[in-house]
């Protein structure tokens, strides 16, 4: 109790004589706390009930502390929601795929996604991106018919990414689906074969009439190819992943909820301002899906194996160019009446000298449990991905352009606290495997 209320309590009993002294000395003993308080310490409030704040639910956790975020900061944690994505009635958009969105297309998408026999090798989309392991492999890199250069990236949310693949290699979700299905160390498979699959089997046959109208048999391969590709994509558009502690408290904080944004813990609102403030982190990792979309050096290395180098996003904007399958190829459907022109940034793209060894910032939702890190899955942990930003090597960064990054020189509590919030972008228990069985998205769209 501090001084204050002992002197009130005193005075109600009887038991302090003379009320005005022993306030105006409490007064002066709580001043003298206040001003032996550290210099520097973080400033926090307890939170306190707002008049029409839900009543706390039976079992709900105590309320903790609420730190003191300014404007700024305050306006920098609403950015990054709210979640999902708020598309104010537009449908999502896979540029160049009119199947997205139609409930046959998903329907039929989904089983592809999951089928085998789509690769003579017996290799499907979900050998390398499984739901249990929210669509990922958990290998650093990953193995179809051989083992590959790269990690499996997840394929949460990935729809709304502006370029495909760690290099930026395909423009679409589509286009890029269609180079695992060729590739002879991924499934190996090609137009020839998927189109005789499709036919060879009664209810992939049957479901892609109902999508297309006509026989697989009666389209040339190189339709059936991007058919199934597109299919592919339009069950993947559905992926969206599920909501996280962090998107409660940033809902807390935009409805001015203070009890409720105090239950997130203190250690991820420590992690938070460090990832908005100090570390700059959101100069890449910005927006909902704490993604920009766009490439980064971030100072890692790109050695495949010894004389042989990935070259990032120079080698995936010409890929990008010379693909049969680009935006600006008869195999893109138009937009939508009204909508833009989608191959625009195929159009004006070039590769230039700093784009060498750069690689997509990815998104950060379900960080915690996508394990191994970067490109190449050199990075075992997330601790250790704090620890290279911590103690990042400038002499590994381009020469050339501006240097946004900066050794962030983590103290190990302040490394904990970072951890701590990341950990709060991956849901926990039964939301989070709801969200992952791709069975779900199919009753839904079959409705």
């Amino acid at each position: 109790m501090n001084p204050l209320h002992r002197c009130a309590a005193g005075v109600r009993a009887g038991a302090v004589p003379g009320g005005l002294a022993c306030v105006v000395a409490a007064v002066l003993t709580l001043g003298g706390m206040m001003l032996a308080a550290p210099v520097g310490a973080q400033p926090h409030l307890k939170a306190q009930p707002q008049p029409g704040s839900p009543v706390p639910k039976p079992g709900a956790r105590p309320a903790q502390e609420l730190l003191a975020f300014t404007a700024e900061e305050t306006e920098r944690i609403l950015s990054h929601g709210p979640w999902p994505p708020q598309l104010g009635g537009t449908p999502v958009r896979d540029p160049g795929n009119a199947l997205v969105g139609r409930p046959e297309a998903v329907a039929l998408g989904q089983r592809l996604f999951f089928e085998r026999r789509l690769s003579p090798a017996g290799v499907s989309c979900a050998h390398c991106h499984q739901p249990g392991k929210d669509f990922a492999d958990g290998l650093a890199r990953s193995r179809g018919v051989a083992e590959l250069d790269r990690n499996a990236p997840s394929l949460w949310n990935a729809v709304h990414e502006r370029w495909q693949g760690w290099d930026g290699a395909a423009d679409s979700l589509w286009s890029q689906a269609i180079r695992p299905l060729l590739d002879p160390r991924e499934m190996a498979s090609s137009a020839e074969h998927l189109q005789a699959e499709l036919a060879r089997q009664p209810a992939l046959a049957a479901g892609w009439r109902r999508v297309f109208g006509q026989e697989v048999r009666a389209q040339e391969q190189q339709t059936a190819l991007v058919g199934t590709a597109k299919l592919i994509s339009a069950y993947v558009a559905t992926l969206v992943s599920p909501r996280t502690p962090f998107d409660e408290f940033r809902d807390a904080l935009a409805r001015g909820d203070r009890a409720a944004a105090a239950r997130y813990p203190l250690a991820a609102q420590r992690g938070l301002q460090i990832f908005i403030g100090r570390g700059n982190c959101q100069l890449c990792h910005g927006g909902p899906r704490f993604t920009h979309g766009e490439f980064a050096d971030i100072g890692l290395r790109f050695f495949v194996r010894p004389g042989v180098v990935d070259t990032g996003r120079f080698g995936g904007i010409e890929a990008l160019k010379a693909s049969p399958y680009n935006l600006l190829t008869r195999w893109a459907d138009a937009p939508p009446p009204g909508q833009p022109d989608e191959a625009v940034k195929t159009r004006h793209v070039e590769a230039t000298h700093r784009n060498f060894g750069e690689f997509k910032v990815p998104g950060l939702r379900q960080v915690a449990s996508t394990a191994p890190y970067m490109h190449d899955g050199q990075l075992a942990t997330l601790e250790a991905v704090v620890r290279h930003y911590s103690e990042l090597n400038l002499e590994r960064l381009h020469a050339d352009g501006e240097q946004g990054l900066r050794p962030l020189r983590l103290s190990p509590q302040e490394a904990q606290d970072l951890l701590a919030f990341l950990h709060t972008l991956t849901a926990q228990g039964p939301a989070r495997s709801k969200a992952s069985q791709p069975q779900a998205v199919n009753r839904s769209a079959a409705r």
